[in-house]
């Protein structure tokens, strides 16, 4: 009977969407969608390995990626050859990817740079998003700002100096790289995201690749002018990047280029977008005050103020959301970011040990149904919105005798609750209209404990669609709409409503204050345990302070004396 149904299909639509998912593997992932009912017909992953060379830093290699991207269309295409489905019926191509994760490649070789030489072959360097190897640079960058001020240039880029953003990286490679440096002195060296590294391998790599990226990852890097939609010169020369390396920026809807090579070769790529705007488009938040929250290793809202960019006062960023053709206008969007969400329940999987898997901390958190007043700050990157604070770090507080996992688990759910709150709650004043309900997506939406729990604390429904995966679906809908390929209409009227499930607050307000009161002065107490400054070559042991050390020295006689007087 499938079989079937599915030689009924005469138009697919490919996506291939390349997300990190847990703290140390990276997934790549291609879905297959029915233009004409936005149905997912098909889908494969592969997991790869990240990298942690030192505390802090973070690394992927990108030919890996683009083996696994090769591997996904290949497996794919095979599985839709199983179901009766022609492949020849694929019509495009999007791609939804990690916004501000920086690769640099040599455009003559297609090789990856890397800070070392293996077998006469150059190696990869890439930074992800999450990495903080670059704190020390934004450090020394501030010091030329006037008044060292994080936000000097948050009206030309919605965004605060942070190790966050790709331009940061990027100086980081060329201070510290010699290999990258010598590329871009000779004009060998090209500069891009994971979609601008992916989409010039695809069209054909050192033989003609497409070099572009589209407005919304563009709007990460902190080169980008966010209102002329331009690379901006005092920026690159701030940052002493030459221009001449990045890539040309497109618009989210358009082709691209032609896939080059395996079994979609001719195939059209026409859509790009960050994976938190394809998440955003994958949810219909196509009018002004629309906003989704995506569950995901980090979580991030974000909310349409349509062709107005709104600059917020509270912590959040300004970025653009979308813009769906050549021809078509942007529109921005308001976002918080939050580091560790999903990623704090694969810390108590993989390095506490308390869970075998993850759905079980869901099933210990509904044993427990209370943090027994126990709360988790998650700030092992550091805090993002609407703190910005890299000096803080991670802690658990309000532990007692009683304490258990299962209350662990619990307050690590209700973390990501929380952080969520903090943000909803700075958007609500940047905005000036509260949010009546929550969209949600991304794989942690699964956790219907998690779900309820966020709801309670924002004291708002939560709304989930059927296929919570919608950054996929974004991608996939910019792909279809672009000129030339129009196979998927953006028009309000055409668009398929989507079956939700929704969550309602079950707890009164005044508990949910408490609770958020509670974890707000946690959060005070995670604030200022790092710092980039190195210790000190000498002698830190604490007898190195002679006050102490007396102390010590003395208390450590009379306790030997008491012993022999009492002997």
């Amino acid at each position: 009977m499938a079989l079937y149904l599915f030689k009924r299909i005469n138009v697919n639509l490919l996506l291939f969407n390349v997300c990190v998912h847990g703290r140390f593997h990276c997934v790549i992932y291609l879905q297959v969608f029915n233009a004409k009912t936005a149905e997912l017909l098909s889908h494969h992953q592969v997991e790869i390995q990240q990298r942690f060379p030192k505390e802090g830093w973070v690394e992927q290699d990108p030919k890996e990626i683009l083996k696994s991207v090769h591997e996904c269309v290949e497996r794919t295409c095979e599985k839709l050859q199983q179901l009766n489905i022609d492949i020849t019926n694929i019509k495009a191509i999007g791609v939804s990817n990690q916004r501000e994760t920086t690769v640099v490649w040599d455009k003559t070789t297609g090789e990856p740079l890397y800070n070392a030489i293996v077998d006469q072959l150059i190696l990869f360097m890439f930074l992800v998003w999450l990495d903080l190897r670059t704190q020390s640079t934004v450090e020394r960058l501030l010091k030329r700002i006037p008044g060292k001020n994080k936000s000097f240039f948050k009206f030309r880029t919605g965004l605060p100096l942070s190790t966050y953003f790709s331009a940061v990286k990027l100086r980081w490679l060329l201070d510290n790289v010699e290999e990258i440096r010598q590329a871009v002195d000779d004009g060998r060296a090209m500069f891009g995201t994971i979609d601008s590294w992916l989409i010039w391998s695809l069209t054909g790599g050192k033989n003609g690749g497409v070099h572009c990226t589209d407005v919304t990852n563009a709007s990460r890097t902190m080169l980008f002018n966010i209102h002329s939609l331009e690379w901006d010169p005092e920026l690159c020369q701030f940052f002493d990047i030459p221009v001449e390396i990045l890539p040309k920026v497109r618009s989210s809807s358009e082709i691209y280029g032609l896939m080059k090579s395996g079994a979609l070769t001719g195939v059209p790529i026409s859509g790009c977008l960050g994976d938190q705007s394809a998440a955003l488009v994958g949810q219909m938040c196509f009018q002004d005050g629309q906003a989704k929250n995506t569950y995901g290793t980090g979580c991030f809202l974000l909310c349409n103020t349509g062709q107005k960019s709104v600059f917020s006062q509270h912590g959040l960023l300004t970025t653009i959301a979308y813009k769906l053709g050549r021809d078509k206008p942007v529109c921005y969007a308001l976002e918080g970011s939050v580091a560790i969400a999903g990623a704090v329940v694969r810390w108590l999987r993989d390095n506490l040990g308390i869970v075998k898997t993850a759905q079980e901390v869901e099933k210990l958190a509904a044993e427990a149904g209370t943090s027994y007043g126990c709360y988790f700050v998650p700030a092992f990157s550091g805090l993002y919105a609407p703190y910005w604070e890299p000096s803080a770090r991670g802690i658990i507080c309000g532990l007692t005798q009683f304490t258990n996992k299962k209350h662990i688990a619990f307050a690590a759910l209700e973390a990501v609750c929380f952080q969520t709150r903090e943000i909803l709650d700075a958007m609500n004043k940047d905005c000036g209209i509260p949010l009546n309900q929550l969209q949600v997506d991304g794989g942690m939406t699964n956790n219907k404990v998690l779900m309820q729990l966020q709801s309670d604390i924002l004291c708002i429904p939560v709304v989930k669609p059927s296929m919570p995966e919608t950054t996929a679906l974004g991608a996939a809908m910019a792909a279809g709409a672009a000129e030339g390929v129009g196979i998927w209409s953006l028009n309000p009227g055409d668009l398929t409503a989507v079956t939700c499930e929704r969550f309602e607050p079950q707890i009164n307000p005044e508990e949910s204050e408490f609770r958020y009161a509670r974890w707000k002065k946690a959060v005070m107490k995670s604030m200022g345990w790092e710092t980039s400054e190195a210790p000190s070559n000498g002698d830190t042991s604490i007898f190195c302070s002679l006050p102490l050390g007396f102390f010590i020295m003395s208390s450590m006689i009379m306790l030997i004396g008491a012993k022999y007087v009492s002997g």
